[in-house]
């Protein structure tokens, strides 16, 4: 049983579009709220404002730290992790 082309084309392309599209949200709008959150909990950021805060986050991301790539993958993997959440529950109400 083989696939149609296009139709495995058109699921990649829709993959790679959500990666991207939560990347983006990882990347720019994740620290942007992080940032806005941390100012009004717990006050002024040490640093010199937003522009310093996120030369630190993109300085660690371009150096490999696991924790800012889990801020950036976060909104991707929170995603998969519902679809999964969505597909085990729709198998296991079939099942039972």
């Amino acid at each position: 049983m083989t696939e149609n082309p296009s139709i495995v084309k058109r699921g990649i392309r829709r993959e790679l579009g959500l990666f991207v599209g939560l990347l983006f949200v990882g990347f720019v709008l994740m620290p942007v709220a992080i940032f806005w959150v941390g100012q009004s909990l717990f006050g002024a950021y040490g640093g010199q404002g937003y522009s310093d805060f996120f030369g630190t986050i993109s300085e660690k991301i371009r150096s490999g730290d696991g924790v800012a790539w889990f801020l950036v993958l976060s909104p991707y993997l929170v995603w998969q992790c519902l679809r999964l959440t969505a597909l085990a529950w729709r198998y296991f109400g079939r099942t039972t």
